[in-house]
């Protein structure tokens, strides 16, 4: 599943639920576009090696733990390249 859009996705979802605020998005809209890389603000949220937000790719696992009104949420990214199979494998 090798750029699919995981990283984007979950940090979407984790911004839509309250999980981070307008302002670090902004912030992350902001430092993305200044790097040719615009679209990717959501997976920032998430990707937070220099080298992940350089190369547009999750290396590293990640974890994410907010609250809604209703649930904890725990969030784990992962890389879908083959070169970072043993990053993701460490993850589980």
């Amino acid at each position: 599943h090798v750029d699919s859009g995981k990283s984007t996705t979950t940090g979407h979802l984790i911004y839509q639920c309250g999980g981070i605020d307008k302002r670090t998005i902004e912030k992350f809209e902001k430092e993305a576009a200044e790097l040719g890389k615009g679209s990717f603000k959501y997976a920032w949220v998430l990707d937070k090696l220099k080298a992940e937000r350089e190369r547009g790719i999750t290396i590293d696992i990640a974890l994410w733990k907010f609250e809604t009104p209703r649930y904890y949420v725990t969030v784990i990214d992962a890389p879908g390249h083959r070169d970072f199979i043993k990053n993701m494998i460490t993850g589980t």
